[in-house]
């Protein structure tokens, strides 16, 4: 009977063995569905494991050969800005990339931020993504939701489930304001959405000299070291992370999205960079719109012959202008330019790095001069501060001149004239959040592979748009497009590749059809036709017709590259033919009902968009809660309010932050000084108000309150703050101004420190925590009067306008 046992047993190892064997050997991968499956192995018969043989290991790995990615996408950057297409900003970087690549002068993005990046990193048109505008005007109506949906697979997410290693470095505009809490949902954070690594921040914007970083799905602390800048720091992120990829897994193919806040406002950039440019603008943005074109001309960039298009009517010409507006602007300019420059050096160390480790060869980059045209959201004079535009505080000339030697500097908050931003998009009329103008859409774009890319230094002029980015990676990397990812069908993948423009220069467009539209400005491109209509300009209060009485303008783009020839009195019955195949791209993708409302889009209840803080009129907070923006936290303005604060203080006193909200532009504090209760009310880093206690808290518990009477009778009155210690008012004073809309755009609420920025200087940027226990923190808020309301309604209007243009 053992003998028995033992013969069967060993004639069990052998078929055992060999159907592991012979199963891991005839399993084929299926990369059309991910994540990939492994394969389904028989179940072992082998008693004993050293008489058996394992199969082979199974492993997801990239196809053989596959290139690492790099994408560069620069913010707010038209075409005729960079030196690389013929403007003033000099980019070293970018010009050395072209000299191993390929200029793309045919290139266009959305006209605005955060659509262009859900297509450039889904491959789908932006209202596929819902982001048919940006994630803070976000509706009810499918194509706007601000939400990803799971049926539109990022290509982080194709990748990493492919063999890659994915980071993510800078701005990430694509996650729902309301979902960036502790809370979440977290399924549209950069490290839920195909993302190993990401290291940046949230929103359309940070002041780079205090930024509001998350590493990962955690908030880290606001740097505070001497000569600190975000640029410089997100690339010494992406460099040691890159580094660390290819030491520990030196065959395993990266993908690193580089999505720098430079050129965005605020336009922070160190003073030696500033000083490089000196005097160089002097001259003024109509002469600067004549040198760039003659440049993109002799570059090859733009047919000779090209015209310069016209301005908008709004934009004055240079010597129109006061000596102390061409002084101003100038400044303003320089900076820009400053910015531009430093963003494209920290660039240039990521390329180097790249060469030195031996992986530029097979890196395929991209390298795209802006998500959208120059933005003229400075309006006509530009500003100091991006807050007091926001809450519709208008800054003089003479005001802005006070901080002309500091501009760009951490104490300022500045943004640029739309002068400048015509200019930026030469030889077009329009900019950003225009899409029915390529002065909003077109974008310059390198590409450089040296493995695959032979023909370098040369101009490609097919026609494509940003959805066919992630097809062209795909087909680079011999990838298919995934049918179904994490278990959800795919929408199909809209765009094109664009590899075959890699060999052939004079290969017809393969991308002949493609629709546009962004706040009712809309458009249609149709193989070498534009039609368009531009409904509202960027510094427009309102529209200027109704959506079904929109004039429409009509170009043959093949023979018209600046936009100049208006064929719609020509060519009616084209145009006609071009409006009807808009609406048949704009059912097909989502566009409808086309949303061209200010304050119902920036009032969360009224678009339909989930809002944390609903209808509450109380929010209590604990020790430890920090990085609240104000789409999460309580809203306090043009109303009455109490903040209460039980707290225990040790022996000795106790100093530092209670709660704060903002920082150095614009917010609140309530804190201890020289153990004293002190609120702090800062009016747009312009004007400070001040109530504290005449005695230090003793050692205990202690119940400390501050109520704040609003005056009313419209938005951003003043009101009386009383401070009171266990029930009793121990000092008042008047908060004379308040900010009626916003305090910060990057900056957040805190519990027990002011983190980023300070609201006041009784206290430092740094080492201001509590330094006693806070038991908890409780904001009421009283309802808006009816009265008051109405002139919310109304502020909300502009500043939505304002704010959507802006990001």
């Amino acid at each position: 009977m053992k003998l028995q046992l033992m013969t069967a047993m060993a004639a069990c190892v052998a078929a055992g063995s060999l159907s592991l064997t012979a199963h891991a050997e005839n399993y084929k991968i299926d990369r059309t569905h991910l994540p990939i499956a492994e394969p389904d192995y028989p179940h072992c018969t082998v008693l004993d494991a050293r008489e058996a043989t394992p199969p082979a290991r199974f492993e997801v790995t990239a196809p053989a050969g596959a290139p690492n990615v790099l994408i560069v996408l620069v913010d707010d950057m038209g075409f005729g800005m960079p030196s690389a297409f013929g403007g003033p900003v000099r980019m070293p970087a970018a010009d050395r990339l072209a000299q191993q690549g390929l200029r793309y002068n045919q290139f266009h993005t959305t006209a605005v931020c955060s659509p262009t990046r859900t297509a450039l990193l889904s491959g789908r048109n932006h209202h596929m993504n819902n982001m048919g505008g940006i994630t803070e005007t976000a509706t009810a109506f499918p194509g706007n939701t601000g939400k990803r949906p799971n049926n539109v697979a990022p290509l982080a997410e194709m990748l990493r489930l492919n063999g890659y290693s994915t980071g993510f470095f800078g701005k990430n505009h694509e996650t729902a304001p309301w979902e960036v809490s502790p809370s979440g949902p977290t399924d549209r954070w950069p490290s839920r959405s195909g993302f190993d690594k990401f290291y940046g921040f949230f929103g359309g914007e940070t002041d780079q000299w205090n930024p509001t970083i998350y590493d990962g799905m955690t908030r880290i602390p606001t740097p505070h070291t001497p000569d600190y800048n975000f640029m410089t720091d997100m690339t010494d992120q992406a460099i040691a992370w890159m580094k660390f990829q290819k030491a520990l897994t030196p065959d395993k193919p990266f993908f690193i999205y580089f999505a720098p806040g430079a050129t965005h406002a605020p336009h922070h950039v160190p003073r030696e960079w500033i000083a490089k440019n000196k005097g160089r603008f002097d001259q003024g943005w109509d002469k600067q719109r004549e040198e760039t074109l003659a440049r993109q001309i002799a570059m090859g960039l733009v047919p000779p012959g090209t015209k310069l298009a016209n301005k908008p009517e709004a934009i004055k010409d240079w010597d129109k202008l006061s000596p102390d507006e061409q002084k101003l602007f100038a400044r303003q300019m320089e900076v820009y330019a400053a910015f531009g420059e430093y963003c494209d050096n920290e660039i240039g160390r990521l390329f180097n790095t790249i060469d030195e480790i031996g992986q530029m060869d097979n890196t395929l980059i991209f390298y795209i001069l802006g998500d959208n045209g120059t933005s003229a959201e400075g309006g006509m004079s530009g500003m100091f501060s991006e807050m007091t535009y926001f809450n519709g505080v208008q800054e003089s000339v003479q005001d802005m001149l006070k901080h002309y030697e500091d501009w760009g500097g951490p104490t300022t908050y500045p943004h640029m004239a739309a002068g400048w931003a015509v200019a930026g998009d030469t030889p077009f009329m329009w900019t950003k959040q225009v899409c029915a103008n390529y002065g909003g859409t077109r974008n310059g774009m390198i590409v450089s592979w040296p493995k695959r890319i032979k023909s370098v230094n040369e101009i490609r002029s097919q026609w494509h748009h940003v959805i066919d980015v992630a097809p062209t990676v795909l087909q680079s990397a011999n990838l298919p497009e995934p049918k179904s990812v994490n278990g959800t069908v795919q929408e199909p993948i809209e765009g094109v590749s664009m590899l075959y423009t890699f060999d052939e220069a004079s290969a017809k467009s393969t991308h002949k059809k493609q629709y546009f539209e962004m706040f009712g400005n809309r458009a249609l491109y149709l193989d070498g036709w534009l039609a368009g209509t531009v409904h509202k300009a960027p510094w427009e209060p309102a529209p200027r017709a109704k959506l079904t009485e929109d004039k429409w303008e009509l170009y043959d783009t093949r023979n018209d590259f600046s936009l100049v020839n208006d064929l719609a009195a020509t060519h009616p019955k084209k145009l006609k033919d071009m409006q009807a195949t808009f609406m048949e791209e704009a059912i097909k993708y989502r566009v409808l009902p086309i949303d061209d409302r200010s304050v119902e889009r920036v009032n969360a209840k009224l678009a339909g968009r989930p809002d944390l803080m609903g209808d509450r009129t109380s929010l209590t907070l604990f020790a430890g809660m920090n990085s609240m923006s104000e789409n999460v936290f309580i809203n306090i303005k043009n109303r009455s309010l109490s903040i209460t604060a039980d707290v225990e203080i040790p022996e000795g006193g106790a100093n530092g932050v209670i709660v704060a909200q903002g920082g150095r532009f614009g917010g609140w504090s309530f804190y201890l000084k020289d153990g004293k209760p002190t609120y702090s009310y800062n009016f747009l880093g312009l004007q400070e108000f001040k109530v504290a206690a005449p005695q230090a808290l003793a050692a205990g518990k202690d119940t400390i309150r501050m109520n704040f009477d609003y005056d009313g009778g419209g938005i951003g009155k003043g009101g009386m703050a009383t401070i009171l210690v266990n029930g009793e008012a121990v000092a008042s004073g008047r908060i004379e101004r308040t900010q009626p809309m916003i305090f910060s755009a990057d900056e957040t609420a805190a519990i027990g420190v002011d983190d980023a920025t300070p609201v006041t200087a009784d206290y430092m940027e740094r080492d201001n925590a509590f330094t006693g226990k806070i038991l908890k923190v409780v904001i009421d808020v009283q309802p808006i009067g009816a009265a008051d309301k109405a002139q919310v309604d109304a502020a909300q209007r502009e500043s939505a306008i304002k704010a959507a243009a802006a990001n």
